[in-house]
């Protein structure tokens, strides 16, 4: 297993370097230098010599990928993509373009609002989801297992923004139970969380049911639950006893996959309900063309992705003796 896992790791560096080098040339295709100064100087006669200084300033008056005036191994550390990209994989994410703050601060702050709602939503979700599954296929093959998926299928083809902007019209506006936005920290921020949680876990009932569904509807009609009930275990004990326990393989490939991408929170749900997380950062970054910090919220999330996928071939093996990493 030591091999693979090394194996794995130096698979991960080239695939961190493109995703790296994809982000650079689409960002600045997109955006000059030029471009990028004058959004940030916010002035409407925005004099050459002020976008000189701001570019000068911030290492953007360097060529993009080649330095063709540069002689040696200059020619390619004489570069945005080089000064940019040096300390990403040590981490070292340097400032931000805007405002000259220190991005991996900012992460290290923002990392927790993120994790408040994305922890909530995702263990509240995932026993909502297999709850429901599990009582559709104890009741298959009735009319509640028909209606359960007639459900799950409209519930699943509304967009996520309707039950955001519902929920926040409906909870927080005509009922007023919680606040519409915004965050406070310590236990203050609960009346916060719990808006964005129930709609986090409402508006993915529906695909994540289905797929507990079929997972559970495969494993029911295999030998071993026959022998099960055949030895006179109920239903009830021969689902959760057996066939909940054999179908834990495919259900931690999904949970163990999102577990590190938790920190980077989510786009829309934090931007919709004020919350100080990484997902409103990256947002905020987008609009105000802030490469700096796109960069480092890209790298980041691929890394996570990458230890995501690491994470789920070892759970395989915890979870089932079998299989065995070569």
């Amino acid at each position: 297993m030591i091999q693979y896992i090394i194996r794995r790791v130096l698979y991960a560096f080239p695939l961190l370097m493109g995703v790296n080098i994809l982000t650079f040339v689409l960002f600045f295709v997109v955006n000059s230098p030029d471009d990028m100064a004058r959004m940030q100087l916010g002035q409407k006669h925005v004099t050459e010599q002020a976008v000189e200084n701001w570019k000068q300033q911030r290492g953007y008056d360097l060529p993009l990928l080649w330095n063709s005036k540069a002689e040696g191994k200059e020619k390619l550390t004489q570069t945005i993509f080089y000064q940019k990209s040096a300390g990403l994989f040590l981490f070292r994410f340097g400032i931000s373009d805007s405002d000259r703050r220190n991005i991996a601060a900012d992460i290290q702050q923002r990392m927790w609002p993120s994790l408040a709602v994305a922890l909530p939503t995702l263990i509240v979700g995932l026993l909502v989801n297999i709850t429901f599954a599990l009582i559709m296929v104890l009741f298959r093959n009735s009319y509640l297992e028909h209606a359960g998926v007639v459900l799950c299928v409209v519930l699943m083809s509304v967009s996520s923004l309707f039950y955001i902007i519902g929920g926040q019209f409906l909870i927080g506006k005509l009922l007023r139970l919680v606040p519409i936005s915004g965050y406070e920290g310590g236990f203050s921020a609960l009346k916060f969380l719990i808006l964005p949680v129930l709609i986090g876990v409402f508006s993915a009932i529906g695909a994540n049911v289905r797929w507990y569904r079929t997972l559970f509807l495969e494993e029911v009609e295999k030998d071993y639950v026959r022998t099960a009930r055949a030895k006179g275990l109920t239903e009830t004990r021969t689902l959760f006893r057996h066939v909940l326990k054999n179908a834990m393989l495919p259900i931690l490939t999904g949970v163990v996959v999102v577990l590190p991408t938790l920190f980077m929170g989510s786009l829309i749900m934090e931007s919709f309900f004020s919350i100080p997380g990484l997902g409103s950062y990256t947002i905020d970054a987008i609009n105000s063309q802030d490469f700096a910090i796109v960069r480092a919220m890209v790298f980041l999330g691929s890394v996570l992705y990458v230890i995501g996928l690491l994470l789920t071939d070892i759970s395989y093996t915890l979870v089932d003796p079998r299989v065995r990493l070569s």
